[in-house]
């Protein structure tokens, strides 16, 4: 199997019109297509965005039994399908299923004049499948005859602040971890490249990292440790209603002008103690970003064996604090560091917290 990249994603939304206008206000996307009954999309409502290599397909259900209907109403708004790009996208599927992947939808052309694209899906984990897409790069139709798309391209934008999709994080229930990373190894010739177990706190949760041949497809593998106090990872387990993506990550080339000018459009970050960047200096010595840069925005950095990182965690807006969005600015490193990951998830653990608090506050005034 010829895996390339990550095409795009797909999130299954109550209102994709909605969802759009808060993704091109705040983060800079911009409309590439829309489709829906009218182009042949059955039973739903469609809104392509992207920004630079990236593509997000927003999709909602016109009725209450489209599948994405019945997602939302069990999960909320998420993340339903990780699209795959490879260059045989029928022999991607067959291979995929020879190997114990259970199929969703078989291999269908989408042709519009002189466009064509190829794809398929497979299932992936919980409730999310994976769409193998077989496409020419330089056409800028995303699936003709399904999508429409503008006459002219729609232009790169010499502000546009990010990228490509980095990676993406997923949550399993106990005792899934190591069958979920066996299943992509025997299904998607993945390979595990990274594995840490993280404590924050009384909380413990075990990460294992798999991607693609290529490097284009990455997925983040947590689980809980139910031996040690429940957490944000249980949270999401919970409130998410099994397994799912937590969050997205979006590769920028400049973090600290991506962080201010996101801030500025109101997207809220996880906050990082001072205590932090105190003790920068003694663990990884002399940053490419200024530590007086990283400070007053939040940003964590880490280093691998072949450079430095910088992450930060964006505030979820979703209603049942599940998904969320990440940035993240490689200087070179190809994998992730030993001390980001648990600043990452003590962040994220503060703000939900702040959630709990807030909400009991509330709870006992009513």
């Amino acid at each position: 199997m010829d895996i390339t990249d990550t095409d795009h994603i797909e999130l299954y939304v109550g209102d994709a019109h909605v969802a759009a206008e808060q993704l091109c206000a705040q983060y800079g996307f911009r409309v590439f297509g829309q489709g829906g009954p009218e182009t042949g999309l059955t039973g739903q409502r469609s809104v392509l965005l992207g920004q630079r290599d990236i593509r997000v397909l927003l999709t909602s259900g016109l009725s209450g039994g489209h599948r994405a209907s019945r997602y939302v109403a069990q999960h909320g708004d998420g993340v339903a399908i990780v699209a795959i790009g490879c260059t045989d996208a029928a022999a991607a599927y067959a291979e995929a299923v020879a190997a114990g992947a259970t199929p969703v939808s078989p291999p269908r052309t989408a042709t519009h004049g002189d466009s064509a694209v190829v794809f398929a899906e497979v299932s992936g984990f919980g409730d999310v499948t994976h769409r193998l897409v077989q496409r020419d790069r330089t056409d800028p139709n995303f699936l003709p005859g399904l999508i429409a798309t503008p006459a002219d391209p729609v232009p790169e934008h010499e502000d546009d602040l990010l990228h490509e999709i980095d990676h993406a994080a997923v949550c399993l229930p106990a005792g899934e971890l190591d069958t979920t990373v066996a299943y992509y190894e025997r299904v998607f010739g993945f390979s595990m490249i990274f594995q840490e177990y993280i404590e924050v706190g009384e909380q413990g949760m075990q990460s294992k990292v798999v991607q693609s041949p290529s490097g284009g497809v990455t997925l983040t593998l947590i689980q809980p440790d139910i031996s040690r106090q429940a957490g944000q990872i249980d949270d999401f387990l919970a409130w998410h209603e099994g397994a799912g993506v937590q969050h997205i990550a979006f590769s920028t080339h400049d973090i600290a002008a991506a962080v201010r000018t996101l801030g500025e459009r109101g997207v809220g970050f996880a906050q990082t103690p001072g205590s932090y960047y105190d003790m920068l200096a003694g663990r990884l010595g002399e940053t490419d970003v200024p530590v007086a840069d990283l400070r007053p925005l939040g940003i964590l950095v880490d280093r691998d064996h072949w450079g430095q990182m910088y992450q930060i965690f964006a505030k979820s807006t979703h209603i049942r604090r599940t998904y969320f969005n990440e940035l993240i600015d490689r200087h070179g490193a190809r994998t992730f560091g030993l001390s980001n990951i648990p600043a990452l998830y003590a962040a994220k653990e503060r703000e939900l917290a702040a959630v709990r608090d807030t909400t009991l506050s509330e709870g006992t005034a009513l």
